[in-house]
């Protein structure tokens, strides 16, 4: 095992159960963060995930997921319930979320210090264990790069200008940041979500990435930015496809050689055709996974193969 993991994830596992008019439910391994670092170790990359799992059927199904695909998983040892969300979809894949979730995470102390720590969603907002998240990062961000998605559940966020002011607490502190035109609708109704990331961009990060969801991607970065469309694919579901695009994007950026505080100079002036590969492997990770049901990104063969289609 290497004296340095490739990726420290940070965050909740969830037990996604998928539900459609007509149809008996499915249980699925979910979670923003959870699907990351899944994403991750599929793409083979030596992938460690901090979190909360309980010792019930859910959390055994999401520990052998994982560790079936190469995650290290990290937990505090809390006991509780596995946290859990019903996933209702519409007649066009669409997603819709009821939680059940309680996110408590204590210190851990990690035997590797990771190159790049990535956090988000629930985890990042919801206290108690919120506050443990942050530490983490301001604690490994002297050593390691740092993303961040906040990945807006909106029945989860609490206050409005609570939310807003934790969010852009965990933009300041991160190196690349991805969000919907969806989360920054919630988090800054009425504003263009380009401007948003714009004023997000000088807050600290070097690169701040807005998906469209059908219309495509785009990157913002010092002195302009680059755009993509959508990938065709025959959606089956939109489960996931946000954690499928990060993770397509970390896949990229460790490869051109920008993630890691060796990486962070270089991350401030990319060349805009690596920003366009990036954003290439990000959406072709994104359409092989709405293309069949539940969180299933690619690993490195089928991303290949759908870059190659593309």
């Amino acid at each position: 095992m290497p004296d340095r993991p490739d990726f420290l994830v940070i965050g909740e596992c969830v037990a996604d159960i998928v539900r459609v008019p007509g149809a008996p439910d499915r249980v699925h391994p979910g979670g923003s963060p959870a699907n990351l670092a899944y994403g991750l170790a599929r793409l083979g990359h030596d992938a460690e995930l901090l979190t909360q799992l309980g010792r019930d059927d859910n959390g055994r199904l999401i520990r052998a997921h994982l560790t079936g695909a190469g995650v290290e998983v990290l937990t505090d040892g809390a006991p509780g319930p596995t946290p859990s969300a019903v996933v209702t979809l519409d007649g066009e894949g669409r997603a819709a979320y009821a939680f059940d979730i309680a996110w408590t995470l204590g210190q851990v102390a990690l035997d590797r210090q990771p190159r790049h720590v990535h956090t988000g969603s629930i985890a990042a907002v919801t206290e108690p264990g919120a506050a443990t998240v942050l530490a983490a990062v301001e604690s490994l961000r002297t050593a390691a790069t740092v993303s961040y998605d906040p990945n807006v559940r909106p029945a989860l966020m609490g206050d409005h200008g609570t939310a807003v002011r934790r969010v852009e607490r965990c933009v300041g502190l991160s190196d690349v940041v991805k969000a919907s035109d969806e989360d920054l609708d919630w988090l800054y109704p009425g504003q263009d979500p380009a401007d948003a990331a714009r004023r997000w961009l000088a807050s600290g990060p070097a690169l701040v990435l807005v998906t469209r969801g059908g219309d495509g991607a785009t990157a913002i970065l010092p002195g302009g930015q680059v755009d993509i469309g959508a990938l065709p694919a025959e959606v089956v579901d939109t489960v996931g496809a946000g954690d499928a695009f990060m993770s397509g994007t970390l896949h990229a950026l460790a490869a051109h050689g920008l993630l890691g505080a060796s990486g962070r100079k270089r991350l401030r002036s990319p060349e805009r055709g690596t920003v366009s590969d990036v954003l290439r492997h990000a959406a072709a990770s994104a359409a092989v996974t709405v293309a069949r049901a539940g969180a299933n990104p690619p690993d490195e063969a089928e991303l290949r193969g759908a870059l190659g289609t593309a």
